[in-house]
């Protein structure tokens, strides 16, 4: 009797076996003719070599689909067993979904603008999403890199923003690095873990697939097939937005995120991102989309808030 020995280290094995190995009993009736065990992280099937080849074939599709939707019940095990073997290919932005989160859950484009960065990031490499909090620029830029790793369009997500309330000096701050950064990059962190089971997010942090870091710690490298976020591009400067933009490498997507209305850099110094808006607008194959507060997808008064200072400042210049 042949062996088939299939490794789980794409999906962790209780989300392909099931409560109570329940998706293995259905593998199970499937397949009568083999003899089907899991054990751990591994899945071995004994039987003829025909029917292991299609087995093993049928395994990998529905890992690949657990890693694309994040979400595998009995009524997609028994489509995906009695297909042609063809999945089905969807249009990524079909019904203006950008990527499956946790559980399934569907992170679909809000507004226009987002919709813009979606459809911009299709034929650019760099694009600047600038306009007021709460428009959904970071939750946006996040799951488009996701997508662009589920879709192995890239092999690694890099996060990062500066941390410039502590003056990118985090010596004062108590516990080791990465507790003093994470709360400079929680918004980053709340976005990915919406759109990646936690499990896989933290195999994904530990193993440098997903790199989360302030931009300091770009200095001196190139960032090839990566996606590449910047967060709270406002308070970089000339020297810090020249270096990031120079970062980039063969087979990498850039989105830089930022607010020109809430710099928190020194008075004199000039906003990177501000300078970058000037410099770089008629290059091609950099895109910009600009948001206001039509676009605000948080609670309705944000936006009120968010048009009285503009008035206010607009009134004060």
């Amino acid at each position: 009797m042949n062996e088939r020995n299939i490794e789980l280290i794409e999906i962790n094995p209780n989300d392909l076996f099931g409560m109570q190995n329940s998706n293995v009993e259905l593998l199970r009736k499937f397949y009568p003719k083999l003899k089907i065990v899991a054990r751990g992280i591994n899945l071995k099937a004994f039987g003829e070599p025909e029917i292991l080849d299609e087995f093993e074939k049928r395994i990998e599709m529905l890992i690949t689909h657990f890693n694309k939707y994040n979400k595998l019940d009995e009524n997609t095990i028994e489509q995906i067993l009695m297909s042609n073997g063809n999945e089905q290919r969807s249009s990524k932005i079909a019904d203006g979904v950008i990527v499956h989160g946790v559980n399934g859950r569907l992170i679909k484009a809000q507004n226009v603008n987002q919709r813009k960065m979606v459809d911009k990031m299709e034929k650019n490499d760099m694009l600047f999403a600038i306009g007021p909090a709460g428009t959904g620029k970071t939750y946006t830029a996040v799951a488009l890199a996701v997508r662009a790793l589920k879709e192995k369009e890239v092999k690694r997500i890099i996060l990062t923003r500066p941390a410039v309330e502590a003056g990118e000096n985090l010596g004062f701050l108590p516990g080791d690095l990465k507790e003093k950064l994470d709360p400079y990059m929680q918004p980053l962190y709340d976005a990915l873990r919406d759109m990646i089971p936690s499990e896989r997010l933290e195999s994904h942090i530990e193993k440098g697939i997903i790199q989360i870091a302030p931009l300091a710690f770009m200095r001196g490298r190139t960032l090839d097939n990566a996606f590449v976020i910047l967060d709270e591009a406002q308070n970089t400067t000339h020297n810090q937005m020249k270096m990031f933009l120079t970062r980039m490498g063969k087979n990498a997507k850039f989105i830089i995120n930022g607010d020109p209305g809430q710099i928190d850099l020194p008075r004199r110094q000039i906003s990177g991102l501000k300078e970058a808006m000037l410099t770089l607008k008629d290059i091609d194959g950099i895109s910009f989309v600009y948001f206001d507060e039509n676009d605000v997808v948080r609670h309705r008064l944000v936006k009120e808030i968010i048009k009285a200072y503009t008035t206010f400042e607009v009134g004060n210049e």
